[in-house]
């Protein structure tokens, strides 16, 4: 029997990240979920418990996933927090809190993983957003960091492609999540049930609904395995509903 592949996935107790580990564990990985969250995850093989915004984090996770492998085949990138306020109401305490948890937390990520991934020729996979390319009102710093992540993403790409590490970026649009749900109940959009705010968001797309969770965890998993996408390094695939190709005048 051969040995199963192993992921590690940040932000596992969230919307997105819950719904990727149940996709690779169902795909035949070993999988490693980090969330500061203490929650019970279907699909999780070991679960560790920590706050990547703290920089000392990155070293205990993989110091924890070594008592159980020292194999690592994919990093998921995708723990990640919003401060939704307007530019001038954001203190610099808030704006380094996003950028801490949002980018410091996938370069410390990566340099720990480095040496394992090298081993496997595994891949990284950063989980960023739509709203790196087209964003809204009072959500600057997070779209700051998912911007930045796009660029960081292409540079990973290119230093650590000479060890045969792929390093691609997700970026999701609207998906069914709690993160979601607290925007739309903050007043983003026009009051209303969840439900119909839901609705309402999803209608506005070209395929006429938001995204579910495990949509995303299904490109994830695609950019992970090398046999489906062995010559993709140092891209950003939009998984939006093609809500990023109708023009906003339209």
């Amino acid at each position: 029997m051969s040995t199963p592949r192993v992921a590690l996935i940040t932000g596992a107790a969230g919307g997105i990240g819950s719904a990727t580990c149940r996709v690779f564990h169902e795909a035949g990985w070993y999988v490693v979920g980090v969330d500061r969250r203490q929650e019970t995850v279907p699909g999780i093989d070991h679960f560790i418990t920590c706050d990547i915004s703290d920089p000392e984090s990155p070293t205990k996770i993989f110091a924890s996933l070594r008592t159980k492998t020292d194999r690592l085949d994919a990093l998921v990138n995708n723990a990640a927090m919003q401060i939704c306020k307007p530019i001038v109401e954001t203190s610099a305490e808030e704006w380094d809190r996003v950028m801490a948890s949002n980018l410091r937390s996938v370069f410390l990520s990566v340099k720990e993983a480095h040496p394992m991934l090298a081993k496997t020729r595994g891949s990284i996979i950063n989980v960023s957003s739509v709203h790196a390319m087209a964003t809204s009102r009072n959500i600057a710093a997070y779209a700051a960091s998912k911007g930045a992540l796009l660029a960081f993403t292409r540079s990973l790409a290119l230093e650590f492609g000479q060890d045969q590490i792929r390093v691609n970026a997700v970026l999701p649009g609207a998906v069914d999540t709690p993160m979601l749900h607290a925007g739309l109940e903050r007043g983003h959009v026009e009051p209303g049930s969840l439900d119909e705010l839901i609705r309402g968001l999803g209608s506005r797309h070209v395929l006429g609904r938001v995204g579910q969770p495990e949509e995303i965890g299904k490109v994830i998993l695609f950019l992970a395995d090398a046999d489906q996408s062995s010559f993709i390094t140092g891209q950003s695939v939009v998984v939006d509903g093609g809500a990023l190709a109708r023009l906003s005048t339209e």
